[in-house]
């Protein structure tokens, strides 16, 4: 076996919630030559907790980094590798640099944003960043520093615990967590259908229009634990939100065209009927069917709601059903434009 090769750097040592830390500064080429990923939900090892990547969010720290930028906060990293410790010395720590042995805790985004500036620009990788070692974390001490940190530097969605310790977490309003936690981001998300378009409690009339309770109470019951999401094994926010937003986004390239989306008048997916009935036509019919085809893109869902151009369900459309038969309305509409621009069974090879 060739010989280990080991950089050397001075230290300082501290303690959080009984978890030696230790921190240093590193080149970047050298973190990104020992860090690695370990997601939750995809990864079964001790200390998996980061989420899916985004990919948006990436490319803005890319160009960010490309302008002469860099990060004065840490990277936190969990050393996983028992083959080959870190040398803590008295006075220096001697990291092994071959092969990835140390979990991200906190910076994947940056680190991936990073190693896409290098590709651009190598002599970045010699930069140095402030790095917070820890070794052989479990996945609660390292849930524990993820939630802290990101509590304190930013909102996390609430139900997000749920999704690091599982069933460890009693959590009996988990469902009503989770839908909250998805309608916040929608309505946050520039990228989002509702961008902008929740009506929260207490603000000023003209300020939203979804009312946020109408939309959990449309969402909550399919977070539960036998709900649609848990038993297709879609039970992580990342993924809930993808496919929501791709959805509800196949809906709105359709009323785009007309240049009705945004007509708060006549879009019925910002009235409690509409987005009901949206929601429960995803749930009871598309879900399946997006794990059979094995893709919940926006483009599969336009493929599978396939609206007939210029043809959208209006407003208008639901005014004189109660609230309860204007969903079901949602839903039969959605469901005959299915199948009458379906293709004829004359394309079918049998």
């Amino acid at each position: 076996m060739a010989d280990i090769k080991y950089v050397e750097v001075q230290y300082l040592k501290s303690t959080f919630s009984d978890v030696d830390v230790f921190t240093f500064p590193m080149k970047v080429n050298d973190l990104l030559s020992i860090q690695y990923v370990a997601v939750r939900g995809q990864s079964s090892e001790e200390g998996a907790v980061q989420r899916i990547l985004n990919k948006r969010r990436i490319q803005s720290i890319k160009e960010f980094i490309l302008k002469g930028n860099m990060f004065f906060n840490t990277f936190i990293i969990n050393w996983t590798d028992m083959s080959f410790e870190p040398k803590i010395l008295k006075d220096v720590i001697k990291i092994p640099l071959q092969g990835r042995r140390a979990q991200t805790i906190d910076g994947q985004h940056r680190l991936v944003g990073l190693q896409a500036a290098i590709n651009e620009k190598p002599e970045i990788g010699e930069k140095e960043v402030l790095v917070s070692l820890c070794l052989h974390l479990t996945t609660k001490e390292s849930a524990t520093i993820f939630l802290n940190i990101n509590s304190e530097q930013k909102p996390v969605p609430k139900s997000l615990i749920y999704d690091l310790f599982g069933e460890a977490v009693e959590d009996k309003e988990h469902a009503i967590n989770r839908a909250k936690d998805i309608i916040d981001i929608l309505n946050e998300d520039k990228d989002s259908p509702f961008w902008g378009h929740i009506k929260y409690p207490g603000r000023p009339r003209g300020q939203g229009d979804l009312d946020l309770s109408v939309a959990v109470n449309a969402m909550k019951k399919h977070f539960d634990s036998d709900g649609v999401f848990q038993r297709y094994n879609l039970s992580e926010i990342d993924i809930q939100v993808r496919i929501i937003m791709n959805y509800f986004n196949a809906i709105k390239s359709y009323y785009d065209t007309l240049g009705l989306w945004e007509n708060k008048s006549k879009n019925p997916f910002f009235k409690g009927a509409g987005f009901y009935g949206a929601f429960e036509y995803l749930v009871e019919e598309l879900i399946a069917k997006c794990q059979l085809e094995k893709s919940f893109t926006m483009a599969t869902f336009q493929k599978l709601l396939n609206f007939a151009e210029g043809d959208v369900l209006l407003t208008s459309d639901l005014k004189n059903f109660d609230g309860k038969t204007a969903r079901k309305e949602v839903k039969k509409f959605f469901a005959e434009s299915s199948r009458k621009n379906s293709p004829s069974v004359d394309s079918y090879e049998f």
